[in-house]
């Protein structure tokens, strides 16, 4: 009897779903929130994306749910004003917040500081924030924004995790130099979730990395 190789045997698909099954499932969006007082009812465990404006946040969350149109994604650094809320079927489920873009921005400068005060207050206040993913550019490495934020995050006692994104645009050798370089920033912060994932939306580098991260987080915290 010969096996169809076009379909999974039955520990591949077990092993599959022990590492991306929350992406697995259907997700949706569920709300934006403009200011602090329009959060969600504290309940399911929220991981957060922060990053400088058009770090590739939207794109890397329809890579990690496999739905190119669930996150609005645009080449305008700074589109994404409020924090947006997406939800997973997943049991127990959990929130995916896609966050405004620090740093430079084509907007009012006071539109920018309400961004900016947003991000700050949820991160130092949202009791069910599990993680923040960090997203750096590969291309450019940590910026100063950068260090500001891991600051903060370290201030207030929330685990944070590097994930490189754009991975796909420099060479196997800029590549590894970002990463050391930035292990090497890591070693004063002590809020930094240890292992670097280098990313790619396009190619799917890293992706399954990155939802086994989550996976596991998920387990460890729902």
């Amino acid at each position: 009897m010969t096996t169809d190789a076009r379909v999974p045997r039955t520990d591949d698909r077990v092993a599959v779903e022990a590492v991306a099954g929350p992406f697995m499932r259907g997700w949706r969006f569920m709300k934006s929130v403009p200011s602090l007082e329009f959060l969600p009812p504290s309940g399911p465990i929220e991981i957060a994306l922060a990053g400088r404006s058009n770090v590739g946040k939207s794109s890397l969350i329809n890579a990690l749910v496999r739905h190119n149109g669930l996150a609005r994604t645009s080449n305008t650094p700074g589109r994404t004003q409020e924090l947006n809320y997406f939800l997973t079927d997943w049991m127990p489920p959990f929130y995916v917040v896609d966050m405004p873009g620090y740093g430079f921005a084509k907007a009012p400068k006071e539109k920018v500081e309400a961004w900016t005060r947003l991000v700050k207050d949820y991160l130092r206040g949202r009791q069910t924030l599990a993680r923040v993913l960090v997203l750096i550019d590969a291309r450019h490495g940590l910026k100063s924004v950068d260090s500001e934020i891991m600051k903060l995050l370290d201030g207030a006692g929330v685990t944070f995790q590097i994930v490189l994104t754009k991975a796909d645009k420099i060479t196997p050798k800029a590549l590894a130099y970002v990463i050391a370089a930035t292990e090497m920033a890591l070693k004063s912060h002590p809020a930094a979730f240890p292992g670097i994932i280098a990313t790619s939306s396009e190619t799917g580098m890293g992706i399954a990395e990155l939802q086994g991260a989550i996976t596991d987080l998920v387990a460890e915290r729902g």
